[in-house]
């Protein structure tokens, strides 16, 4: 069964466009191929290259055509894509073979892609939380003076007023952005350790080359971070800390909006087969099942963590496996959390309700 983040039409509930091109095969496959542009480059500035011949090389493999299905075999053979990527670059190069990856290593070109993914992950829900939280403004302008039941344990309190509600939905926005805007910036930094991480195998100039690289990526600069892996599972728990939240919003509006409590109303419900007066909030429920996924990708992240020595295929895998549907399913409900607060209306008949005294 095709996954349901890209399945035919379950991808209509689960899937996001701009997720999915940011963390498609093409892009990927494009982040390896600007990490060995930017070695080469590098190197050829601080001499460990001569540039006569390494600047057009750069050209070429940064012009390069080569399709992700062609990695397939290699990668099943090796475990890492990045043999079978070089060995086409290689055959590419002719004569100047040995110039095309000299000193790095497969992890160096796949983690810096990742630090280039997470970047763009960042940015991109950076964006649509500022428009989440422009939908809250609106919504608390527009309803939050009307008046609903406020509930603890599933059952009837004290009215409150639906400001109330929805400030619990909007304060841990900006909390989020932050948390995951610094823990993307400690993520996005280059990876260039070589096979065992200690750059020995780029020769003298390896800092500086790492310097020039890091500024051509856009990247923060420093050691090698192979096995440590404290980065990517932050990253991970951020976007699932954010889910949760957004879940909050999708559970709260699902039960606002239930036949008989009549809190709210939610246009674009969805239809039954069966029961045609049902107005389904599928959206709504689809955020707080998106947030329940989110915490369980979030729990295998922290297996993925634990690497052995200096570098580990089986929790580097798990990685794979876990943080890339993360990053989705996190800018599916941000996005799909705009969609909800844009489409609400706290009061059962759109009007305000009697005042308390």
């Amino acid at each position: 069964m095709t996954d349901a983040l890209d399945h035919p039409w379950l991808g209509g509930l689960f899937g996001d466009a701009e997720a999915a091109a940011i963390w498609s095969p093409e892009r990927q496959l494009g982040h390896m191929l600007a990490f060995e542009v930017a070695l080469l480059r590098a190197q050829a500035t601080e001499g460990d290259a001569p540039e006569d011949r390494a600047d057009p090389l750069a050209d070429l493999i940064e012009a390069a055509d080569i399709a992700p299905a062609d990695l397939r075999d290699g990668t099943a053979r090796d475990g890492v894509p990045v043999p079978a990527l070089v060995a086409r670059l290689r055959a590419m190069a002719g004569a100047d073979a040995p110039l095309v990856h000299a000193g790095a290593t497969s992890q160096d070109v796949m983690d810096t892609g990742l630090a280039l993914s997470l970047r763009e992950t960042g940015a991109a829900l950076d964006a649509r939380l500022a428009a989440l939280t422009d939908a809250l403004d609106a919504l608390a302008a527009r309803d939050g003076a009307r008046e609903i039941m406020g509930r603890t344990r599933m059952q009837a309190a004290l009215p409150i007023r639906a400001a109330q509600r929805i400030a619990a939905w909007r304060r841990p926005i900006p909390r989020h952005r932050d948390r995951i805007a610094a823990a993307t910036e400690d993520a996005a930094r280059l990876q260039l350790g070589g096979p065992v991480g200690d750059r020995a195998t780029l020769g003298p100039s390896a800092d500086a080359v790492s310097a020039r690289m890091a500024e051509a990526l856009g990247l923060a600069d420093g050691p090698a971070w192979h096995a440590e892996r404290d980065g990517p599972v932050a990253v991970a728990a951020a976007y699932a800390n954010l889910c949760v939240s957004l879940g909050k919003i999708g559970t709260d509006v699902g039960l606002m909006v239930q036949q008989g409590v009549d809190d709210a109303r939610l246009a674009g419900g969805g239809g039954s087969s069966a029961m045609a007066h049902k107005a389904n909030p599928v959206r709504a429920e689809i955020l707080a099942a998106l947030a329940r996924h989110a915490a369980t990708l979030a729990g295998g992240m922290l297996h993925a963590g634990l690497h052995e020595q200096e570098r580990s295929g089986a929790a580097w895998a798990l990685e794979w496996l876990t943080l890339p549907p993360l990053a989705r399913v996190a800018m599916r409900a941000t996005a799909l959390a705009t969609e909800v607060v844009g489409d609400l209306t706290i009061g059962a008949a759109g009007t305000a309700s009697p005042q308390r005294a």
